[in-house]
């Protein structure tokens, strides 16, 4: 099996692993991090590095992040309760895009039911502007919500300029950063944004744990979602996974070190993938100058996407995101972008990791570009509509 799928999730490190291990036993740091006794405090102290290693690696202050159980709660964390904290404050208009998460998108839907304005943003090749933005904006914008690289697309937003319109306004900016976190450079005290979002399994480390950054000053304040026990804050309470912490914290510094090196790698194996791509009618989606190298996402014109994959049981590949993909319809961040049903359930995403190598790009194209013709041999196509 090739396994290119590495932005629904990665493999966790072998680093990582091993300080995981070390907090799940009887011989090692098992306590509660809450308790006060040796074991307690010891795990307590665990924590805490990972802490210290996230808010390294972000340029942030260790007291504004929460440990979460991975950014798809984290953005509901941030977008209904900054939602309901401001309705009063502020206002109740919202702006988020068509092609977001679905964390997102559902939390919004959520909140136009409880009667919130939200306004739905139609991104050109996926891409917000600040200008689009600046145009959506009222005087009781409580909050905008744009991630910062598509998970569908790799398209990247230039979050520094759309987060400068939104302090202009005196709007709390969300970006969701699960995508680029480990991979992209984030100075988050450069940044004028005022909630961050991040995973661990997007970076090779465990499933279930993730954080949210909220800024302290300006202070960007939430109304819980949960209560009881009042960890982080207050604003994520339950007994801290302490081997989860400090898988994040491990592979949030392991990020930081290899990211030029991780960067070079996947760059030339995206550009080699393209260029064996030798496929009639393929388009492929998103803004191609404004994107991550680590997705490819591609239409093909009379082969859908489905079949396609039942044809290439040795590629590990996606037709879409890992979170949607259940539902068996067309992709919505497609259908934003004008491509017509068809040309939507003929996509498939590839991703690339630490740990593809150029045999496995080139023997992947490969597949791709035999199964295509094999299809159209069954069942030549008819125009598409992009």
């Amino acid at each position: 099996m090739i396994y290119l799928d590495y932005a629904a999730t990665t493999p966790v490190a072998p680093e990582v692993a091993a300080a995981m291990a070390e907090c799940l036993t009887a011989d090692g740091c098992f306590g509660n991090p809450s308790s006060v006794h040796g074991l307690g405090r010891a795990a307590n102290s665990r924590v805490e590095k990972a802490r210290a290693q996230l808010a390294l690696a972000l340029n942030a202050d260790e007291r504004e992040i929460v440990f979460t159980s991975g950014a798809t709660e984290s953005d509901n964390m941030a977008i209904l309760g900054v939602a309901r904290f401001y309705a009063q404050r502020k206002g109740r208009h919202l702006v988020t895009s068509r092609v977001e998460h679905r964390a997102v998108v559902d939390a919004f839907k959520a909140l136009e039911i409880e009667g919130f304005d939200v306004t739905w943003l139609e991104p050109v090749d996926g891409v917000v502007t600040a200008a689009q933005l600046a145009a959506a904006l009222r005087s009781d914008t409580a909050l905008v919500s744009l991630m910062h690289v598509n998970n569908e697309l790799g398209v990247l937003h230039d979050i520094a300029a759309l987060a400068e319109v939104c302090r202009n306004n005196g709007t709390l900016f969300h970006v969701d950063a699960a995508q680029s976190f480990g991979k992209l450079p984030i100075d988050w005290r450069d940044l004028a944004v005022d909630l961050l979002s991040i995973s661990g399994h997007k970076i090779y480390g465990p499933k279930g744990i993730g954080a949210l950054i909220v800024r302290r000053s300006p202070r960007a304040w939430l109304t819980p979602l949960q209560y009881g026990g009042g960890q982080e804050h207050g604003l994520r309470p339950g007994t801290l996974a302490t081997h989860q912490i400090v898988g994040l914290g491990s592979a949030a510094e392991l990020a930081q070190r290899r990211m030029a090196a991780d960067s070079e790698h996947i760059s030339g194996l995206s550009e080699l993938f393209v260029r064996q791509l030798n496929i009639t009618g393929l388009l492929l989606n998103g803004n191609q100058r404004r994107r991550l190298p680590n997705i490819v996402n591609f239409s093909i014109e009379g082969v859908h996407g489905e079949a396609l994959l039942a044809g290439l049981p040795e590629l590990a590949v996606a037709t879409g995101s890992a979170c949607s993909s259940a539902e068996r319809q067309p992709s919505s961040v497609l259908r934003a972008l004008g491509r017509s049903d068809e040309l939507a359930e003929a996509s498939l995403r590839i991703s690339f990791g630490r740990d593809t190598t150029t045999e496995q790009v080139e023997r992947a194209a490969a597949m791709i570009v035999t199964e295509v013709s094999r299809l159209r041999q069954l069942s030549p196509p008819r125009p598409y509509a992009a």
